[in-house]
């Protein structure tokens, strides 16, 4: 046995601390060999997968001689070479040319109407890399920027109401261009037509009950709203205004959290910085990170095991490939006042396209914020509490194949023992463009 069980890669995606559903059975995957013939892998590298539970354990056996396939002889290849194509965009999403689904000897024009505009701004999906298959969700668009005399609060900070908890918005009409913010609900399924609001209820109040409610006439309440009042002009607070007097005092938590001022961590490519609750306690169900790419530089290849993320791209221009398993990949291009959605599990990453720098968010339904780091033996939680009922993690693809037996990696990828050793044992989040002699093969 012990010749057969020479080493155990765990990725065991912390399936007993979350509340998705495991998957019935692991997805297991086992290589044999005899003493006479070169090993033969099987899957042995497990990617995440999105068609099992997104915190379904994945467990590769390796088993051999025990003697090192570091220098082995060249492996002839068991499938042909990935495509050496380049796959950059074949358009600026700011052009204004008549643009046609063509990739060098792909495609063909379009016969037919069609929306230029949307043509424009979406290269990679008029005109999508060779590594595109299948199909994966569409993206949405959304933006939002109400008058300065509008009720709606201070650029980059958060606010977070826990569900029932009556509160408003006010602008305060420091700048002309009026408050442009983005509201974030932990239900998908969230309607704004379903909103709790007060001129709708008392719209629906018979007036003397109202009277009675406030011991005061009817008549006062002539003039109030016949139906509701979503977002509506009204006198700016003056600067000095202050919260009312509560005989019970204020509330024990903020529901504010000063993010602007908050210090990003830098990073080779760009910085990041996190709220979740362990910075902002009342966010129970809200995490968020601010990315920052510059140009040339990447969001990681990574994937998130236990949480769908939520993406709001703020300025500069970027896209996105996932990787859904089962040879589903799309791409789709971003910029600002875009929306992205990425399922748990899926493999992705976010490229600076642009000459500008690139900020987005990434919001997650969850309080709470974990970095995950990959041995070889398993994947390990750091500044562990307690289990709450979701938590967000993050695994970087380089750190994993960094902390995975080179002799596995090379049997899978093919690369060199070169490039192997220079694999980054540190998450790095957002990578940095690399040199010229890094790029030029």
């Amino acid at each position: 046995m012990s010749r057969f069980l020479t080493s155990v890669i765990c990725a065991v995606l912390l399936s007993s601390f979350t509340s998705a559903a495991p998957a019935s059975t692991p997805v297991s995957s086992v290589v044999s060999s005899s003493v006479a013939t070169p090993s033969v892998v099987s899957s042995a590298i497990a990617a995440p997968s999105s068609v099992a539970s997104a915190v379904s354990p994945i467990i590769s056996v390796i088993g051999g001689s025990g003697a090192s396939t570091a220098s082995a002889a060249a492996a002839t290849p068991t499938v042909a070479y990935a495509s050496d194509r380049a796959n950059g965009m074949m358009w600026n999403p700011d052009t204004t040319a008549d643009v046609q689904p063509i990739r060098g000897s792909l495609g063909a024009t379009i016969l037919g109407p069609q929306n230029i505009p949307i043509g424009q701004q979406n290269p990679d999906l008029l005109a999508p890399p060779t590594t595109d298959a299948a199909d994966v969700m569409p993206m949405a668009t959304v933006g939002y920027k109400p008058r300065p005399d509008h009720i709606p609060q201070g650029p980059g900070d958060l606010w977070y109401f826990p569900p029932g908890v009556p509160h408003s918005l006010q602008g305060t009409n420091q700048t002309a261009a009026g408050t442009e913010f983005l509201l974030v609900f932990p239900d998908g399924d969230f309607s704004e037509d379903s909103t709790f609001l007060l001129t709708d209820w008392t719209a629906h109040i018979p007036k003397e009950v109202l009277a009675k409610n406030f011991q005061t006439t009817m008549s006062s309440f002539d003039e109030i709203p016949g139906s509701e009042l979503y977002i509506f002009p009204m006198d700016s607070p003056s600067d000095n205004a202050t919260a009312v007097e509560d005989p019970a005092g204020q509330v024990p938590q903020s529901y504010a959290y000063s993010f602007s001022q908050i210090a990003p961590t830098p990073l080779s490519g760009g910085s990041i910085k996190i709220a979740d609750s362990t910075k902002f306690p009342i966010a129970t169900q809200v995490a968020v990170a601010e990315v920052v790419v510059e140009p040339g530089a990447m969001r990681e290849l990574h994937w998130h095991p236990t949480q769908d993320e939520w993406g709001y791209f703020l300025e500069g221009q970027g896209r996105m490939t996932l990787f859904a398993s089962s040879g589903n990949a799309r791409t789709y291009n971003y910029e600002a006042g875009d929306v992205s959605y990425i399922p748990a599990t899926y493999g992705h990453y976010v490229e600076n396209t642009g000459n500008t720098t690139l900020k987005f968010l990434e919001i997650w339904n969850t309080g709470k914020y974990l970095s995950v780091y990959v041995t070889t033996a398993c994947l390990l939680v750091t500044d562990w509490v307690s289990p709450p009922a979701a938590v967000f993690q993050d695994i970087s693809l380089s750190q994993w194949l960094a902390l995975t037996p080179p002799a596995l990696v090379q049997a899978h990828l093919q690369l060199s023992n070169e490039i192997i050793a220079g694999l980054n044992k540190t998450k790095q989040f957002v990578v940095g463009p690399a040199n010229s002699s890094q790029t030029s093969n």
